[in-house]
This record gives C-alpha cells, structure tokens and sequence, in this order.
C-alpha cells in the first residue's frame, strides 16, 4: 500500500509537441497536472524529468505551472535511471515507492520503471498519467511493466490510498481537486 512518507512522484519528459501528439494527450495533461497538485498537497515530493529540451521542448505549461518552485532534471537517456542527477536526488528523498507519470509509455516510463525496479525501488505507474503515440504501444508499454513486477493505480485511487483518512485539510484539498 502506499504511504505518503514513502512515496516519490516521477514525471517523465512531458513536453513540447510530443506531449500534445500523444494518444489521449489532453486526458494524459490534465491528470499529470491533477498528479502533480494532489501530490503537493500531500507534501510528496516531485521529480521532474525533461528529455533534451532544448530539441523537444519544454514541459508543457499546464504541468510546468504546478512546479513553479523547481527545476527539472534535464536528460539525454531513455531511462531516467541513467541520469546520475536523478539518481542523486532520488536517493536524497531517503523514499522506495516511486509514482511514474509521462510519455511515452513504451520508451522513457517503462525503461526507468525497469531500471527501479532493478535497483529495489516499487513502482506504481499512474495509469491515466502515461501515453504513448499510439494507444497500442501504451497497452503494450504498461503490460511489459506489469510483467517485470510494477503494479498499476490511477490519480484518484492513489491520492486517497496515501490520504487513508477522510477528514482533515489534505482531505477536504484532494476531494475538491479530483472533482
């Protein structure tokens, strides 16, 4: 289950005209950006990856808006794993289960999902926070996942499963945002 204090969002290269090009993309935005606030509201910290900006992009305004106070960790890999500034500052937030949002499903998420998975982290990927340009490639990017040992949640069930009381400010937060 997931807990808060454990709990590490990871945003992957959610940019430029791949971002908008995506099979379902505006669903895909909308709910990374609903991620990324609830998370905040939670106090889980974010990791925010860009894959060579300065070629595809920055991240998309919807979502860069919600991260005002920081800076993304720019990448040339595939897997955000093979970055040693992400590696770095993940290790930083002493946590082992990590969210995984972005694009593309079969490329960037599912290669740092291995690549945690590999070095004992638990991954969840966000479900509806992940696409690809094809739905196809999408469905096959998450089942490859699922095989090597991630499991699958969604915005809204994993914002109350970490919540896992319904009272409180961070309730009364989350319940207005997922709605």
């Amino acid at each position: 289950m997931l807990q808060k204090e454990e709990t590490v969002l990871v945003l992957i290269d959610v940019q430029g005209k791949l971002a908008e090009i995506v099979d379902n993309s505006e669903f895909a935005i909308h709910n990374i950006a609903k991620m990324t606030e609830g998370v905040q509201i939670l106090d889980i910290p974010v990791l925010w990856l860009e894959q060579y900006p300065k070629g595809l992009g920055p991240t998309t305004e919807k979502v860069a808006q919600k991260l005002q106070n920081q800076k993304p960790i720019e990448k040339i890999t595939f897997s955000a794993y093979d970055t040693p500034k992400f590696v770095e500052q993940l290790e930083k937030t002493g946590r082992k289960k990590v969210l995984l949002a972005g694009i593309e499903t079969h490329i960037c998420v599912y290669q740092t999902a291995v690549h945690l998975l590999q070095n004992g982290y638990e991954v969840e990927v966000l479900a509806d926070c992940v696409s690809s340009r094809t739905a196809k490639n999408n469905e096959i990017g998450l089942q490859k996942m699922m095989q090597l040992g991630a499991k699958v949640t969604s915005v809204e069930m994993a914002l109350f499963e970490m919540l896992q009381v319904a009272k409180g400010d961070q309730f009364k937060a989350i319940s207005k945002l997922v709605k």
